[in-house]
């Protein structure tokens, strides 16, 4: 299958048209609110919270004896909302701190809902479960009424960004200014993890508990490496998750025997590569290029510097000197000499050199402005 014939198929195909706008919008939502989660350093949240709604989907199942997708996430919302506030009151109440609580919270939930799913499995309508969908996902099994569900989530999560926007910054930099200023730091915590929950719920159906919490950060982290702007941050994260779920559908639907969710994760996965080596600021290639310019220039201005100590020997600075003198300077090479001739910092004639008024300038500045650093 080609990319016209994909796109043509998204149009006509109720099913791959379905699949692909609710990992779209998946993606988006996720994205934007995993943004918080990765800049409040709550990169196992996603995980705890995706991990604690298992609990909730058997309880559902067993209590209604239904698999109706509506009443399974309600359950998986409540179980993941407790386990929420549970991670809260363990990091209030003791010593613990995030990663234990939360740790600990994703171990227990998670342990108690496959004791349920292991139950159910026993029982005389345990073929027509298919609970353990929620694991790993199974976007096929997205319909339009779930895809106008994300969609509504997805426009009340923009107005609350919008209305809370400056609350929402500044409690993600400085709780304690935010305290000062009068606003319910409390309040306004529980709305962020409350809308996290929620994202992460509408997610199990398509990407399942075990890797929601990707998709929950991996399109954060790799906004995070391209701006400073939070606001930009936010964009780039629904962006690339939408862009996720876009081309992990598609990947999936023209290939044979490939999960969805999982495809859409990897997909996420090699943004997150393509950012950290070729983001400008803070891509590990650019960061690279830097070191080896900033390096070059440090045995640029090291070898000027020397020079300069030998022309002022003399009281002609141009006097000129031979090149053999400068053998004796461990950060010396033809090449950095060169580099100093074509800058107009030096000339060169046969086997000698000198220093030009531009040159000698120069390394005057950089002694001056070293020995001001060194006081």
């Amino acid at each position: 299958m080609d990319l016209l014939e994909y796109i043509e198929l998204v149009f006509t195909d109720y099913t791959l048209r379905t699949i692909t706008l609710g990992t779209a919008i998946l993606g988006a939502v996720t994205g934007m609110l995993g943004s918080f989660a990765v800049l409040r350093k709550q990169s196992l949240l996603g995980d705890a919270i995706s991990h604690a709604a298992l609990p909730g989907i058997a309880i559902a199942f067993l209590i209604t004896g239904a698999k109706d997708t509506n009443t399974l996430l309600l359950g998986a919302l409540v179980s993941g909302l407790i386990g929420t506030f549970w991670i809260r009151g363990i990091i209030k109440k003791t010593h613990l701190k995030s990663d234990t609580a939360l740790g600990l919270i994703l171990s227990l939930f998670f342990g108690f809902g496959m004791l349920l799913l292991t139950f159910i499995q026993k029982q005389p309508n345990a073929n027509q479960a298919g609970l353990d969908k929620y694991l790993f996902g199974q976007a096929a099994t997205l319909v339009e009424s779930d895809v106008w569900l994300m969609t509504m989530v997805t426009g009340l999560c923009v107005i609350v960004l919008l209305l809370f926007w400056k609350e929402f910054k500044i409690l993600l930099f400085d709780a304690d200014y935010t305290k000062t200023l009068g606003f319910n730091t409390k309040t306004i915590d529980i709305l962020i993890t409350s809308f996290i929950v929620l994202a992460i719920v509408l997610g199990l159906q398509t990407v399942g508990v075990v890797l929601m919490s990707a998709m929950l950060l991996a399109p954060a982290a790799a906004a995070r490496q391209w701006t400073n702007s939070l606001a930009k941050m936010v964009f780039l994260a629904a962006i690339f998750g939408a862009f996720s779920g876009v081309f992990g559908t598609a990947v999936s639907a023209s290939q044979n025997n490939l999960s969805t969710g999982p495809v859409i994760v990897l997909v996420a996965a090699v943004f997150v590569i393509i950012s950290f080596v070729f983001s400008p600021s803070r891509g590990l290639l650019f960061k690279q290029i830097r070191f080896i310019k900033n390096r070059r220039d440090l045995e640029l201005n090291k070898t000027l510097a020397f020079m300069h100590q030998i022309a002022e020997t003399h009281e002609d600075i141009s006097h000129p000197h031979t090149i053999k003198i400068l053998n004796n300077f461990q950060g010396y090479t033809k090449g950095t000499l060169q580099k100093l001739v074509d800058k107009g910092f030096v000339t060169l004639e046969g086997n000698m050199w000198s220093m030009t008024k531009k040159g000698y300038s120069t390394a005057a500045n950089l002694y001056n402005q070293q020995t001001n650093d060194d006081e």
